[in-house]
Order: structure tokens, then C-alpha cells, then sequence
């Protein structure tokens, strides 16, 4: 997939007010500070489509972005913050859980691992809730140039035998970099296919 064109539509905490239409949407999601924004200028190839920052807990609305005038890019809060009130984290929760649940444009949720870490509660607890709310989601795994193949390799088999003690079969993944833009062709690709499956209805 090629990305002609990649611009800023709204922001807002509101599910009830996302864009209208049928554009497929891509909700990308993942633990404060593991990379996301990050991830999303290196797939849109733009430097700052995505705001980043040192301090977890940047992204604190629904952001949609428009894809090549046809499908929508969705920025949703991280969850699990390290510097926001208990009530703002119960709000961020309620509405991230509205968007899965009512958004009927919403095709795919993108979770975000960082592959330098064991398996995380809030990560495993979170995919758990996506899969009893029969939402579909892949895994995307961050960061993967701070580690040698082998420890990659090694991280990924644990994360898969975490998954499996109480999955069937592993979500599908994919590995990626935002420095070296792994993982971008085969992501870009996937959503390309998908679109191309719905457009077939």
C-alpha cells in the first residue's frame, strides 16, 4: 500500500461523535509509552501525524486520521498511565472500552507490545477482554531493533507460551521498528487486503 495522503480529522472523547460513514477503521492501542506514536508516523511516513513525547500518557483522546481518502487510522489512549489522576484513567478506560464495543466501523484492533519485556498483566488482561468482547485484534510488536535476533526470537517464543496458556492458537503479529521502518510493508499490506476483502461485500 502506498500512502498518498494521511491528515488529522478530529479528536474527542465521545464515541458517539467519531466521523460517520463506512470508512473501515484501525484502532491502534497499547500500554502507555510503547511506542505508538512512533509507529504510526513510521507507517504514515510522517514525522509528527502522531504527536510523541517522553511522558507516558500523551494520547488522552480518539484520534482519527483519514488514509488515503478511504479508511481511517484510529489513535486510542494507552491504558495503564503512570501520571494521571485514578479518575481520568477510569474515564480514558470507559471511553477506549466504548469505542470497541459500539464502533461499528472499527474492522481490526492493532494491540502494541513492546517485545523488550515479559508478558505484562495489563497487556494479557486487556487482550483477554478483547477476545471474550469477540473483538478482533493482531499483536504488533515494538521496538524490535533494541534487541539481537536471538533475544527477539526468544522474547516472542515466551510471549507466544504465555499467550497459549489460556488462548487456542497465537494472535496473528507482526514485528516492528519505528527506526528502521520493519514491519512496515507487511502491516501496510495486511490492512490493504482487509479493505480489499470489504469492498468485496
Amino acid at each position: 500500500m502506498k500512502i498518498s495522503s494521511a491528515e488529522f480529522v478530529m479528536s474527542n472523547s465521545d464515541v458517539a461523535q467519531c466521523p460517520k460513514g463506512r470508512f473501515p477503521e484501525y484502532a491502534f492501542i497499547g500500554r502507555s509509552n510503547v511506542g505508538k506514536s512512533s509507529l504510526i508516523n513510521m507507517l504514515m511516513q510522517r514525522k509528527s501525524l502522531a504527536k510523541t513525547s517522553g511522558r507516558p500518557g500523551k494520547t488522552q483522546l480518539i484520534n482519527h486520521f483519514l488514509i488515503n481518502k478511504n479508511w481511517y487510522l484510529v489513535d486510542l489512549p494507552g491504558y495503564g498511565y503512570a501520571r494521571v489522576s485514578k479518575s481520568s484513567k477510569k474515564t480514558f478506560q470507559k471511553f477506549i472500552t466504548q469505542y470497541f464495543e459500539k464502533r461499528q466501523q472499527l474492522v481490526l484492533g492493532f494491540v502494541l507490545i513492546d517485545c523488550r519485556h515479559e508478558p505484562q498483566p495489563i497487556d494479557l488482561a486487556f487482550m483477554e477482554w478483547l477476545g471474550e468482547s469477540q473483538i478482533p485484534f493482531n499483536i504488533v510488536f515494538t521496538k524490535a531493533d533494541k534487541l539481537k535476533p536471538m533475544a527477539l526470537e526468544r522474547n516472542l517464543k515466551a510471549y507466544e507460551l504465555k499467550m497459549l496458556e489460556s488462548w487456542e492458537e497465537m494472535p496473528q503479529y507482526f514485528i516492528t521498528s519505528s527506526q528502521n521502518s520493519l514491519g512496515r510493508e507487511s502491516l501496510l499490506e495486511y490492512i490493504d487486503k482487509l479493505n480489499d476483502s470489504l469492498s468485496a461485500l
